[in-house]
């Protein structure tokens, strides 16, 4: 892996590998934590906009064709402390790659005829996550979890803030957002001898704005939030705040991920499906950002068996006060094996690279399997032991009686 820190502060990382592929990202660190309560989703909204236009090229259909023509993917997401944009294809098209997702990140005009259609767009995506129950539950623990921190509002905005964002509104959070020092580029995969250099050039336009810092984490008490709906099933997610993905503890919190939630043999799943037949759907989530983390449990049941989940739940958290050796075994072999398996990817790759230069540098992906593999049963005894307490965040969305 190299990586290089160009003089108007752009960051290239790269992987060659014997491929016959090549992806090519571009993270931005920005995401939906740098918005206002007032701007709420605007990040959401310019990544909508980028695969609307340059001066070049008009229009999303034209840009996707571009990429699927030759049999490739391109795409893009936003989320709380990133937005990245990808292209991955086979590696004789790596210059078709490089020149279209850096002529969209650094010179996209924003036309304003595919504005309201966009606009348009995004509100239905809002609409359809608060009708899936399966979404819409997370953007309530979100609240219950992070309150009125940033972290604590859906990524895509609201109705409101979306309807009344301006283009010049959009254009000036690209503008002081899309600079070299906020930005990213990881290629992976089978790369042509000269691809830095093709990178360094193609990417030789960036402005050249200070990276705007991340907003300062405080945050206020865990609350209990639910809504009733009409419907079979009843949904459920609760959980903590945990750590920065720099903390030994993140790897902690990985670990104990892995013993209560991998796949169809963690201990939650095990307990409440398996053995009580409760939930068909059971699943324990981490998530370890720049300066926060998450760890989450979430499941849908009759409303009846929340009481009884709960009580399910926190046995197993006891549990891990006094874990066997093989449990912790099984639990780091789980994230070791995923972790090879996720190295098949080329853009899973080159996400990863991107996320840890973000948080910090890419060199801690190098030494994540050692961090794993470090963890001790003191270490899951201490952590379950401060943290999950029967103070907790919770959101519920109940079946009408």
């Amino acid at each position: 892996m190299d990586k290089r820190l160009l003089r108007n502060g752009l960051t290239i990382l790269s992987k060659q590998l014997d491929l016959p592929i090549v992806c090519i990202q571009v993270t931005v660190k920005t995401g939906s934590d740098h918005e206002t309560l007032d701007n709420n989703g605007i990040a959401h909204f310019v990544e909508h906009m980028l695969f609307e236009g340059t001066e070049k090229r008009d229009g999303a259909r034209a840009i996707s064709n571009e990429i699927e023509a030759v049999g490739g993917v391109i795409n893009a997401y936003t989320s709380n402390q990133r937005t990245c944009y990808y292209i991955k294809v086979p590696r004789a098209h790596f210059t078709l790659a490089l020149d279209l997702l850096s002529d969209l990140v650094l010179n996209s005009v924003f036309p304003q005829k595919y504005l309201e259609k966009e606009r348009k767009v995004i509100l239905k995506e809002i609409n359809l996550h608060r009708d899936e129950p399966r979404s819409h539950q997370w953007q309530i623990f979100q609240r219950a979890l992070f309150g009125v921190h940033a972290a604590g509002r859906a990524t895509s905005g609201t109705v409101k803030t979306v309807s009344e964002m301006s283009r010049n509104e959009l254009v000036a959070f690209y503008e002081k957002h899309y600079a070299a020092e906020s930005m990213i580029v990881s290629i992976v995969g089978g790369l042509p001898g000269d691809a830095i250099k093709r990178v360094e050039h193609a990417f030789s336009g960036c402005r050249e704005n200070k990276e705007p810092s991340f907003p300062r984490s405080s945050f206020p008490a865990y609350t209990h939030l639910s809504e009733k709906r009409k419907m079979n099933n009843s949904y459920f997610v609760m959980g903590y705040r945990t750590v920065a993905r720099t903390d030994h503890d993140s790897y902690v919190f990985d670990v104990i991920r892995s013993i209560l939630g991998r796949g169809q043999s963690g201990a939650i799943f095990e307990e409440i499906r398996n053995k009580r037949g409760l939930a068909y759907e059971v699943g324990v989530y981490h998530d370890a950002l720049r300066d926060y983390g998450y760890l989450a449990i979430y499941l849908n049941t009759h409303k009846n068996h929340f009481a009884t989940c709960l009580s399910v739940i926190f046995a197993e958290f006891k549990k891990l006060e006094s874990l066997p050796q093989t449990e912790l075994d099984d639990a780091k072999g789980y994230l070791i094996g995923q972790y090879v398996l996720d190295q098949e990817d080329t853009q899973s790759i080159a996400d990863g690279l991107g996320f840890w230069e973000m948080v910090k540098d890419v060199k801690l992906s190098e030494e994540y399997l050692t961090h794993v593999s470090n963890v001790t049963l003191k270490d899951i005894a201490r952590v379950a032991k401060k943290y999950f307490t029967r103070d907790y965040a919770m959101a519920t969305i109940e079946q009408k009686d």
